[in-house]
């Protein structure tokens, strides 16, 4: 089962094409990275896949659901997502395990009912997290490392088939940054692990695990495929129209830097 597929997607609003021809298929048990600069379009992909945005022309279709021909908010139950516009959503005075507890209906807040097992899991997605310690405390005094990986345990609450996270080390100090790719890296080796798609413009974040690359430009994907392909100085100096020096960083990680 393909998990994404993206035929002739393309994106205008104000009359400026942000998003153009995107071909894109992401299979089940793949993992990905999209990396970009800042302006890339990859948050705007992002909102597509999701449902949050609609293309102006093309077809996507997610997790088996053709858009126009399935419920969208059925399907984003379906999907766990972390990013720095949710962070600013989310109520400061809720509890982290409220917050994780909020993922299983998709919502910011939580209006259905729940029961006592429900609050448990959430809990316990946090202790297995290592997060044991932010039971009970308010979002807003959590550090940002801390609330990163209570949205990440959010967005596990409803066992996702597809787990996006968008930029989710943005700032990080180095420690909180290797502490949550850590746990990143565990949920992509579970055995029952979802679909991982992992945005940057940062190399050095991009784990082994995420096998496939989509290097996008422009609204444009310049090219896609395996990491093994992709990740050298002569692909990334062509994609940055900049000289790119690839330094090692830890065990088949790599960070880019202008040469």
């Amino acid at each position: 089962m393909s998990i994404i597929q993206c035929k002739n997607v393309s994106l205008i609003k104000e009359k400026k094409l942000l998003l153009e021809e995107i071909n894109w298929t992401v299979e089940k048990h793949q993992h990905w990275a999209i990396l970009g600069l800042n302006g890339a379009g990859k948050t705007l992909l992002l909102q597509i896949i999701t449902g949050y945005l609609w293309p102006s022309s093309g077809e996507v279709t997610v997790l088996d659901q053709t858009f126009g021909s399935s419920s969208i908010p059925d399907l984003q139950r379906r999907i766990g997502w972390v990013s720095t516009a949710l962070q600013q959503r989310i109520r400061g005075n809720d509890t982290s395990e409220r917050i994780i507890l909020s993922g299983k209906f998709a919502s910011i807040g939580i209006y259905e009912r729940f029961s006592e097992e429900d609050m448990e899991k959430a809990k316990r997605l946090l202790i297995q997290s290592g997060g044991a310690s932010l039971i009970g405390k308010s979002y807003q005094i959590l550090s940002q490392g801390e609330r990163q990986l209570v949205l990440i345990c959010r967005a596990l609450m409803a066992e996702p088939e597809l787990l996006i996270l968008d930029e989710p080390c943005n700032g990080l100090d180095l420690f909180a940054r290797e502490k949550l790719l850590d746990q990143i890296r565990s949920i992509a080796e579970a055995k029952d692990s979802p679909t991982l798609l992992y945005v940057s413009h940062h190399t050095e974040e991009i784990l082994p695990c995420f096998q496939h690359l989509l290097l996008l430009k422009n609204g444009r994907i310049v090219r896609q495929g395996l990491r093994s392909e992709l990740f050298n100085e002569e692909i990334l100096t062509d994609f940055y129209n900049e000289p790119i020096q690839l330094l090692p960083l830890g065990k088949d990680r790599l960070a880019a830097y202008p040469k």
